[in-house]
């Protein structure tokens, strides 16, 4: 039974992307997912695509480690594809076996929303595998700073937010452990039916649950003796700055490509 878990690991290489500050990348992120919702055309699929293929040449990571991060989203994406296949039925039909009708409509439907989903998925893909933990959750206070002043608790929910990302990679060594000692002592934990590989579960969710518990328990305790808050007003060991010679290409990159995507939808 696999239990490596990719999400929120960090790959560590010198590349133009992992030099970027971290508030530009999550800006050009979430604008390029923000896009890749609008793209409505073979076009538009083609230059979101474009864009994210030059991103992940330019971030230096391995195709397998960024492959890796959507494993445990292939499933959903499948699932969509067939879903548009199977249930559009407009432009030509294709195929008509019985109850099973396939028309141009939903090919077109499905190679689009999965295509558009899986450059979204990769675009967060290469933002988790090219920014550290912590420094994505600093910047993403640094950038919802404003909200502080409506008295929403924004330092409080990063420091939430960063102890979630640090602990899914520990988490994952965890559970492949605790796989592992099942195995050797006989536990089947792969094939069978599915109540079966349920029943299976049980005794890694157990153990599992209480290696969190623990973990969380030492944390608090860790945090308690170094009088740790967490509030706005804490120092910094790193502080972020904007460089216009390393930040600016790529910000006036994306407004290119969002304005190439602009005119594409108006021509249409």
């Amino acid at each position: 039974m696999s239990a490596r878990v990719s999400i929120g690991r960090y790959y560590s290489a010198a590349s133009p992307i992992h030099a970027l500050d971290p508030r530009t990348k999550i800006v050009i992120a979430i604008a390029f997912m923000l896009s890749c919702l609008a793209v409505s055309d073979a076009m538009g699929l083609a230059l979101a695509g474009g864009f994210a293929l030059i991103a992940i040449v330019l971030a230096r990571v391995p195709v397998a480690s960024v492959l890796a991060q959507l494993r445990p989203v292939a499933f959903f994406l499948v699932v969509t594809s067939l879903f548009n296949l199977f249930f559009v039925h407009t432009g030509n039909e294709l195929l008509a076996l019985g109850a099973v009708r396939i028309a141009t409509g939903g090919v077109e439907a499905a190679v689009l929303y999965t295509l558009r989903f899986l450059f979204l998925l990769l675009m967060g893909s290469l933002l988790m595998l090219t920014t550290q933990p912590m420094a994505l959750t600093d910047a993403a206070e640094r950038l919802l700073a404003p909200l502080s002043r409506l008295g929403l608790p924004i330092s409080e929910g990063m420091l939430v937010l960063s102890i979630a990302l640090r602990f899914v990679p520990t988490l994952g060594e965890d559970a492949r452990a605790i796989a592992n000692a099942q195995i050797a002592r006989g536990a089947k934990l792969e094939g069978g039916r599915f109540r079966d590989r349920i029943s299976a579960f049980i005794p890694l969710a157990v153990p599992l649950f209480s290696s969190a518990v623990r973990h969380a328990d030492r944390l608090a305790c860790a945090m308690e003796a170094r009088c740790y808050t967490g509030d706005a007003r804490r120092s910094r060991y790193r502080e972020m700055r904007l460089v216009a010679r390393r930040d600016g290409p790529f910000i006036a990159h994306v407004i290119i490509y969002l304005a190439a995507l602009v005119i594409l939808r108006l021509m249409v």
